[in-house]
C-alpha cells in the first residue's frame, strides 16, 4: 500500500520524512516519521471528555523496544518493563511542547502514542518522535493549534549542526532542544559546557530557523492528505458574567490581600477565606454546607465549582495586574530581586557530603554519596549502553507542600526535575582518572514554594564540595517567570510557585560564572520574542551570581580531605596484559584478595591500560591490597633483590614467594656454596629467605639465587655459565619447575 511521504532535506545527504497512509490508520491520526534508519511510530486518538474534570488529560506515552535495534532484553524475564528513565524523558519532551498548543477548556481526551520501530544507534528518536506527534495531531482534526516541530542543536568546532548523530554530540558543547511553531519558540531543554547568553541566543535562533522547515513539511504533509474533518467539541469555560460578578464581589479584597506581608500559609488561607466570603454570597450557604455536589447553583446557574475556579480567575488577574501595572509581585520584591538564602554544610554526620539550601519558602537537603565504579548504574536502552558514574535523584515528598498525599512511586515531574539537576551539574565534575569515585546525590525537598528543581542544583553543588570532590567551579540555578499581555511583558527572577502557576512562563538556567550549563523552558502562551527571551537570560545570569555569592559564603572551597565514612580509593595502573593474573580463574584472585584485605577492588581497561581500583575505608587495608596488586601485576628484572617465604618445596628446590601472589625457584645449586643433598635439611615451608633474581627463562619461569647473601667460602670458584642449546630433555625439565642439572659449581 502506498502512503503519502513528505520529506526534508537536511543537507549532508540526510533526510528527515514524513509518511502517512500505511500504519495505523484506525488512529484518528497516524504517522511514520524517519531520519537515517530510526523510525517512530506517533499515533493520536481524541475520545470524549471525562466527567467532573476540569484539566486537559493529554497523554504522552513513549516507548523503546528492544528489537527496534536489533536486541533481546536482559534478565530474567524476556519483554520490556515499565518505562525507563530515557523514556519518560522523552515522553516530557513532546508533552510540554504540545500541550500550550490547545485551547485554554479543552478538556477532551487526548491519547499521543510513541513507538520507536527502528533504531540506527546514531540518530535519537526523541526529538523526532515529538514532530511527529505533531504532525499525526494535524491529521487527526483535534482543535491543535500547531503545527509544532523538535530539533536538537550541537555546536562543532563553532558550527551549529541540526539533528546532530550521537558520535557528532561526543564532539559538541551544545546539546540543546528546541521547540516551537513557524512565529516562535515554545519550549527548551539542554546541557552546554559554559556558553555564553549570546552563544545560547545563537543556538536558540540557528534552531528556530530549522523548526520553521519542518513546520512547513508538515503543512505540506497535511495539504497532500486532502480535507481533513475536524473534531467537534466544546471549550470548558466559565461564564463571563460570572466572573465579573465575582470580580465586583472580591476583586478588591484580593489586592489588599497582596499587599499584605507574604507567607505562603497566610496567603493561601487568606486567599481561601475570601473564596468562602463569595460563596456565602452567591449560593447562601458557606462552602462547607454546600459541600462540593453540583446540585447547589444559583439562580444564574453556576456551580459551587464554577464559584471557586471564578475565584482563582480573578486572583490570577489581580495578581497579573499588580505586576504589569505597578511592579509588585504578591511577597513585595522587585521584578528582579532574590528571595533571602541561607545555607549549611556538613549537616548530616554520616553521611560523605551534605548541604541545606533554602531560599524563601523552599528548602532542599542534598546529600552526596561516593561509591566504586561498582556502584555505577548500568545502562541497557537503544541510544546508551554506557554505564553512568554520577547520577542525582530528586524526591518531593507530600510534606514539603504541607499535604497528606499517597506515595505512589517517582513521578515523572520527580525524574524530569532530577535529570535537569544532574545535568546542570555534571559538567563540573573531575574526570574519572582524578576521581575515580562513582558519585550520587540525593535532594530531598523539604519545603516548597517555587523551584525546587533550582535549589537541588544549589544544594547537590555544596554535598560535592562538602564531600571533597574535586571540583574548580561552583554552579547555582535560577528560574525565571513571565507575565504577558498584550505588548506589555515582565520577567521575574525567582519565581514563586503562584506566579508559576498564574504565570505564563516557567524558565530554569543553571551556570557558573562564566557561562550556562543547563537549562528548561516551557511556556503556556502560543509564542515568546526573541526580545523576551534576551532579557530573561541576561536577568537570569544577574541572579544566578547573587546566588553563588551567596552560597560561596557557606562553602567556597571542596574540603581538603574525604569525610570518615567515606571509601578511599587507591587507583594503581598496570600493564593490560596482567589484568587476567589480577583477577585470577574464575576471579579467584581479586576474591581472596578482597577477602584477606578487607577492601572492594574493581577493574577495567581503558586506552590499552588496565586500572585497579582499591575501595577501603581503612588506608592501611588499602595499601596491603595495593601491594599485592603490584605484586602480581610487576615484572621482576635480573638482579631484583627479594626477601620471601618458602610456598613449597620440590626434589630441585624450593619456591620462593618474592611477591605477592608470584612464586620463583630457588634451584638446589643455587642453594649454598656447599653441595645440598637434602632440599629439607636446608629450608622448610614458612622460612624467609633473602634471594636474588639471576634469570628470566624465556616461558617466564624466574630462577633465583641465594649466594649473594652468604659468606663464599676460602679458594671457591665460580664455574663459568655456557649457554646451551634447548634439548628435548630441557623442555621436560621446564615442565617440572627447572633444570634437573642446575649450575654453578656442584660439588660432590
Amino acid at each position: 500500500m502506498n502512503g503519502i511521504n513528505q520529506i526534508l532535506n537536511l543537507g549532508n545527504g540526510r533526510e528527515l520524512s514524513i509518511e502517512t497512509g500505511r500504519l495505523a490508520k484506525q488512529a484518528d491520526g497516524s504517522v511514520v516519521v524517519r531520519l537515517g534508519d530510526t523510525m517512530v511510530l506517533c499515533t493520536v486518538v481524541v475520545g470524549p471528555p471525562r466527567d467532573g474534570i476540569n484539566f486537559f488529560p493529554l497523554t504522552v506515552e513513549y516507548r523503546e523496544g528492544f528489537s527496534a535495534g536489533g536486541k533481546i532484553p536482559g534478565g530474567f524475564i524476556k519483554r520490556e518493563g515499565r518505562p525507563s528513565e530515557k523514556e519518560i524523558l522523552s515522553a516530557r519532551l513532546t508533552d510540554r511542547c504540545i500541550r500550550p498548543m490547545f485551547s485554554d477548556g479543552y478538556q477532551d481526551e487526548v491519547q499521543i502514542m510513541l513507538t520507536v520501530l527502528s533504531a540506527d544507534g546514531e540518530n535519537d528518536s526523541d526529538v523526532i518522535a515529538a514532530t511527529g506527534a505533531s504532525a499525526a495531531l494535524m491529521l487527526s482534526g483535534a482543535p491543535f493549534h500547531g503545527p509544532v516541530a523538535q530539533v536538537r542543536v550541537a555546536r562543532i568546532g563553532g558550527e551549529f549542526v541540526a539533528y546532530p548523530t550521537i558520535s557528532q554530540l561526543s564532539m559538541s558543547d551544545i546539546d540543546l532542544v528546541v521547540a516551537g511553531t513557524a512565529d516562535s519558540v515554545v519550549m527548551v531543554e539542554g546541557e552546554m559546557k559554559e556558553v555564553s547568553e549570546e552563544d545560547m541566543m545563537a543556538a536558540l535562533d540557528f534552531g528556530h530557523g530549522v523548526i520553521r522547515e519542518v513546520v512547513q513539511a508538515q503543512l505540506d504533509l497535511v495539504a497532500q492528505v486532502g480535507e481533513i474533518e475536524p473534531k467537534t467539541y466544546t471549550l470548558n469555560r466559565l461564564p463571563e458574567d460570572l466572573v465579573a460578578k465575582v470580580a465586583s464581589l472580591c476583586g478588591h479584597e484580593i489586592d489588599e490581600h497582596l499587599n499584605q506581608p507574604y507567607n505562603k500559609a497566610n496567603f493561601y488561607g487568606g486567599i481561601e477565606t475570601i473564596s468562602q466570603t463569595v460563596v456565602a454570597s452567591l449560593l447562601g450557604k458557606t462552602d462547607e454546607e454546600a459541600g462540593t455536589v453540583q446540585a447547589d447553583i444559583t439562580e444564574e446557574g453556576w456551580t459551587l465549582k464554577q464559584i471557586k475556579e471564578a475565584v482563582d480567575e480573578v486572583e490570577k488577574d489581580v495578581m497579573r495586574k499588580a505586576i504589569l501595572n505597578d511592579g509588585r509581585r504578591i511577597d513585595g520584591r522587585s521584578l528582579s530581586d532574590i528571595r533571602p538564602i541561607w545555607c549549611e554544610a556538613g549537616y548530616l554526620p554520616r553521611v560523605h557530603g551534605s548541604a541545606i539550601f533554602t531560599r524563601g519558602e523552599t528548602q532542599v537537603l542534598a546529600s552526596c554519596t561516593l561509591g566504586t565504579d561498582k556502584d555505577a548504574q548500568s545502562i541497557d536502552q537503544l541510544f546508551e549502553n554506557q554505564d553512568r558514574r554520577f547520577f542525582l535523584h530528586y524526591n518531593f515528598p507530600p510534606y514539603s507542600t504541607g499535604e497528606a498525599k499517597p506515595i505512589r512511586g517517582t513521578s515523572r515531574r520527580e525524574i524530569g526535575h532530577g535529570k535537569l539537576a544532574e545535568r546542570a551539574l555534571s559538567y563540573i565534575l573531575p574526570s574519572i582518572d582524578d576521581f575515580a569515585y562513582t558519585i550520587r546525590i540525593v535532594c530531598e525537598v523539604l519545603e516548597s514554594n517555587g523551584s525546587s528543581s533550582m535549589g537541588s542544583v544549589c544544594s547537590g553543588m555544596m554535598a560535592l564540595m562538602d564531600a571533597g570532590v574535586p571540583v574548580n567551579k561552583m554552579v547555582a540555578g535560577i528560574a525565571m517567570g513571565l507575565i504577558a499581555e498584550d505588548d506589555r511583558v515582565a520577567v521575574l527572577s525567582d519565581i514563586l510557585g503562584t506566579e508559576d502557576h498564574l504565570g505564563d512562563m516557567d524558565f530554569k538556567i543553571t551556570g557558573t560564572e562564566d557561562g550556562i550549563t543547563a537549562c528548561q523552558m516551557d511556556i503556556k502562551i502560543k509564542s515568546l520574542s526573541r526580545e523576551t527571551m534576551a532579557t530573561a537570560l541576561n536577568q537570569a545570569k544577574a541572579g544566578r551570581l547573587h546566588i553563588l555569592n551567596k552560597m560561596r559564603e557557606t562553602i567556597s572551597e571542596p574540603r581538603e580531605d574525604l569525610k570518615p565514612f567515606a571509601p578511599r580509593l587507591t587507583v594503581i595502573e598496570i600493564d593490560a596484559d596482567f589484568i587476567g593474573a589480577v583477577i585470577g580463574p574464575g576471579g579467584k584472585v581479586v576474591q581472596g584478595i578482597q577477602r584477606e584485605t578487607g577492601t572492594v577492588i574493581s577493574i577495567d581497561e581503558r586506552n590499552g591500560k588496565g586500572y585497579v581500583t582499591i575501595a577501603a575505608v581503612d588506608g592501611l587495608k588499602a595499601e596491603a591490597a595495593a601491594k599485592i596488586v603490584k605484586g602480581i601485576a610487576s615484572k621482576p628484572e635480573v638482579g631484583d633483590e627479594f626477601e620471601g617465604p618458602v610456598t613449597r618445596i620440590l626434589e630441585i628446590g624450593p619456591l620462593i614467594e618474592i611477591l605477592p601472589g608470584k612464586e620463583a625457584l630457588l634451584h638446589v645449586s643455587e642453594m649454598s656454596y656447599e653441595y645440598v643433598k637434602n632440599v629439607e635439611d636446608v629450608v622448610k615451608v614458612g622460612d624467609i629467605l633473602k634471594v636474588k633474581l639471576i634469570d628470566v627463562l624465556p616461558d617466564g619461569k624466574l630462577r633465583l639465587s641465594r649466594k649473594p647473601f652468604l659468606e663464599k667460602p676460602e679458594g671457591y670458584v665460580e664455574r663459568e655459565r655456557t649457554p646451551r642449546p634447548p634439548r628435548r630433555d630441557d623442555r621436560r625439565d621446564d615442565r617440572r619447575g627447572g633444570d634437573r642439572r642446575g649450575g654453578g659449581d656442584r660439588r660432590r
